[in-house]
């Protein structure tokens, strides 16, 4: 069997393709700090362009938006701070006491109907206090212990999180070099349709950021507010790491409902509070998906939720906790190739027949 220049030309990226995504499956676990500072460079580089445009010294335009990165993350992270050290007290005096109201009320209920159940209120309330009464040290010593991972996984931990600055450094530092080198090897004749479909990508991805991050403010001014006028105490810290950690698709949404729940069970401890969190997330929820994406974010990447889920799942088997972070961008450029795939096909003699 002979093949055409164009189908050996096929073969030749067909290989190069399945060869690049077996050697970046073999690599993913030591890939998540570059992918993830690749990610962060795109989105920061226009940042470091603006500054350089001023005169602005590219070393210390870098230096300026990265140690901005940082301070941001740091102020995201420092928002549990507050509510784990208030809620911790609480919930140390509150599931014993929820645990024999259980005890008291539930479980007749449920034996009632055959279920054999029951709650040891005196085992429940020693493991809170020996839980819930030791420090942080013990606390990481148990959840590695539990975990069955030694000091290699706390090392990987602490090794990513130093080399993720210093990667994005390097690649923001470098961008637009990296940028040009990576041109010169598009071949000369792919060059038009190449730059036509990195354009749309650009757009596309371009679009998706600032209407995520536009969307993530007003979502945290939401969350604040009603939370507020609710009457939580923790309504500002819970509100705006909500607002903030909607990025994450559904893990951050969830992860903010489950600590506004906590918080209204601890403070007021009745319907009210769980009737409140149900009401404020739920309508939260809905301006999210039917007001705030559609309207800013323009639902650019054309993912059902079904698709949605899947590429979640797909990318934080290959990638972890990153591919999580990485998983939507990445196919909203999936999405381009596969609407010029589609219109290709649609052209071809093997679709015309």
């Amino acid at each position: 069997m002979t093949f055409t220049s164009h189908q050996r030309q096929a073969l030749a990226w067909t290989v190069l393709a399945v060869a690049a995504f077996g050697l970046l499956w073999l690599l993913s676990p030591v890939l998540a700090p570059f992918i993830l500072a690749a990610v962060l460079a795109y989105a920061l580089a226009p940042a470091v362009g603006a500054l350089a445009r001023r005169r602005v010294p590219r070393v210390l335009a870098v230096a300026i938006v990265e140690l901005l990165l940082i301070l941001v993350v740091t102020v995201a992270l420092l928002l549990v701070i507050p509510i784990l050290s208030k809620e911790l007290p609480l919930l140390k005096q509150q599931i014993p006491l929820m645990a024999a109201a259980l005890n008291e009320h539930v479980v007749p209920w449920l034996q009632s109907h055959g279920l054999n159940a029951s709650l040891d209120a005196a085992s429940i309330k020693a493991f809170v206090l020996k839980y819930l009464d030791a420090n942080v040290e013990d606390w990481i010593a148990t959840g590695l212990s539990s975990a069955r991972i030694g000091g290699s996984f706390l090392l990987a931990i602490i090794g990513n999180l130093v080399l993720l600055p210093v990667v994005l450094f390097y690649l923001l530092y470098d961008w637009e070099r990296l940028l040009a080198q990576g041109w010169q090897l598009v071949p000369p004749r792919m060059r038009s349709s190449a730059g036509s479909f990195l354009k749309e990508c650009d757009l596309m991805l371009g679009q998706y950021l600032r209407g995520q991050i536009l969307v993530m403010l007003l979502l945290a001014i939401y969350y604040s507010a009603a939370l507020g006028l609710a009457g939580f105490q923790l309504a500002l810290p819970i509100g705006v790491f909500t607002g903030l950690a909607v990025f994450i698709p559904y893990l951050g949404f969830g992860t903010g409902l489950v600590l506004a729940l906590l918080a209204a069970v601890l403070q007021f401890g009745d319907l009210y509070g769980l009737l409140a969190v149900a009401g404020v997330y739920g309508l939260g929820q809905l301006i999210e998906s039917f007001v705030l994406t559609p309207r800013l974010v323009g639902e650019r990447i054309g993912l059902s939720p079904l698709m949605v889920i899947f590429a979640l799942l797909a990318f934080g088997h290959l990638f972890g906790f990153v591919g999580v972070l990485i998983a939507l961008p990445v196919s909203a450029l999936g999405v381009v190739a596969a609407r010029r795939l589609r219109d290709a096909y649609l052209k071809s003699p093997l679709y015309q027949g």
